[in-house]
């Protein structure tokens, strides 16, 4: 190991788990790789590890499981020290599509399970999520995924998830930030014990780090914008997911445990909430392949 890896290691802070509904550990906050390259995310999950990242998010579709995996070799962090995330597009899903799929992920990233699977979209048009959940629980069953979960669900496809199959998911990560605040959804997840994760937890594709209001709770607290929300997303119950190819920036996303915004803070980025998607996609007609 190198001296600038170990002085890394040593200076990383340590990120809180929660505790699923199944009883297992997620931490509460994570990388995101999209939209990493297989080459970028090989050299940039090393530097996010160092930094004290352990849950490392990925999917079929961002096209850099391959990469990733090397990335976690590099970072000589052992398998069960990290939290493994990955989805299964829309073209693999299906009974008899679902542990091919899985297969592919695990031989790409090379190791023997996943600490989450999720559905990545519900695709309710081709409507072949449930028999898909049903695969995911069977390869739980057999301990190629730890947890099994979904994104971009709506209360209804959840509801049709345990009323057909007798079992909800423990996590739903879905487009969720000061802007996009998803207050029903998240309800519904509190009512269900659903762990809720944010994808584009910064707003992407929105002009949310240029907000005033951003800006001068970032001054009164000395930290930068970026950190306020990520910190907003942590002390509101949610797992934020941010991506950076900035080294930097990757140590400021994280240094979010040791502070706190004030209840008055957390109210006025409530009030920032617009209902505008950043990224504009609609889980009840969206298909993704």
């Amino acid at each position: 190991m190198s001296e600038k890896t170990k002085d890394l290691r040593d200076a990383a802070p340590d990120v809180p788990w929660h505790v699923l509904r199944d009883g297992r550990r997620i931490p509460q906050l994570g990388f995101g790789t999209y939209p990493m390259d297989d080459a970028q995310a090989e050299e940039l999950i090393p530097e996010a590890v160092w930094r004290g990242y352990r849950l490392i998010d990925t999917a079929v579709n961002y096209g850099n499981e391959r990469g990733v995996g090397q990335g976690v070799r590099y970072s000589e962090v052992p398998r069960e020290e990290l939290f493994l995330a990955s989805k299964i597009p829309g073209r693999d899903q299906g009974a008899d599509s679902v542990r091919r799929s899985l297969e592919g992920t695990l031989e790409r990233l090379g190791t023997d399970y996943l600490d989450l699977y999720l559905i990545h979209w519900p695709n309710p048009v081709t409507d072949r999520y449930v028999p898909t959940w049903r695969e995911m629980l069977r390869a739980r069953e057999e301990g190629l995924v730890r947890s099994v979960g979904v994104s971009n669900f709506l209360p209804e496809h959840l509801l049709r998830l345990e009323r057909e199959t007798g079992e909800m998911p423990v996590v739903n990560q879905v487009e969720l930030h000061p802007q996009y605040q998803q207050e029903a959804l998240r309800r519904f997840h509190e009512e269900h014990r659903i762990l809720t994760q944010a994808w584009s937890p910064l707003g992407r594709k929105t002009d949310l780090l240029q907000n005033e209001w951003l800006a001068e709770i970032a001054r009164r607290q000395g930290r930068t914008p970026a950190q306020v929300v990520l910190r907003w997303h942590v002390q509101s119950g949610i797992v934020p997911i941010p991506k950076s190819s900035d080294t930097g920036r990757m140590a400021e996303n994280i240094d979010v445990f040791d502070w706190e915004l004030t209840d008055e803070q957390m109210e006025r980025l409530r009030m920032m909430h617009t209902g505008i998607s950043g990224s504009g996609f609609d889980p009840a007609v969206h298909e993704e392949q």
